[in-house]
């Protein structure tokens, strides 16, 4: 330890382990969602009417792949911090690590089968 002017500065190794890159996507990822998940709600609510909502306009939407690779990025973005939140929040309450492990597991099994479902439709959707 070094005193310099009366300010004690030490150095702090922070582990880099699952629950460090974990929080450190939740900032990352809430950032990213707000310029997709308004760019979404801007398209689909402001620029266009609400009324006009309809099939063709999701076949307009969907015949360029820049918007599904958007739409793909919010789905995974998405998806993924609000099952990183909820897994957070469970732990905060759950304190049996078994539970918790099984928990863990349930939540890894629903967020791939979602991602891979959800990309699918996108991805293979055809007028």
């Amino acid at each position: 330890m070094t005193t310099l002017s009366g300010v004690t500065r030490r150095k702090v190794n922070v582990p880099s382990n699952f629950e460090r890159r974990a929080f450190m996507f939740m900032r990352l990822s809430g950032v990213i969602l707000l310029f997709l998940a308004v760019g979404h709600m801007m398209i689909q609510h402001i620029v266009n009417d609400v009324h006009d909502l309809s099939m063709e306009f999701v076949i307009l939407q969907w015949s360029s792949w820049a918007q599904r690779i958007i739409d793909m990025l919010l789905l995974f973005f998405a998806l993924t911090h609000g099952m990183n939140g909820l897994r957070n929040v469970l732990e905060d309450y759950i304190h049996n690590k078994g539970a918790m492990k099984a928990i863990n597991t349930v939540l890894a099994v629903f967020w791939i089968a979602s991602l891979i479902v959800a990309g699918y439709a996108i991805a293979s959707f055809q007028a």
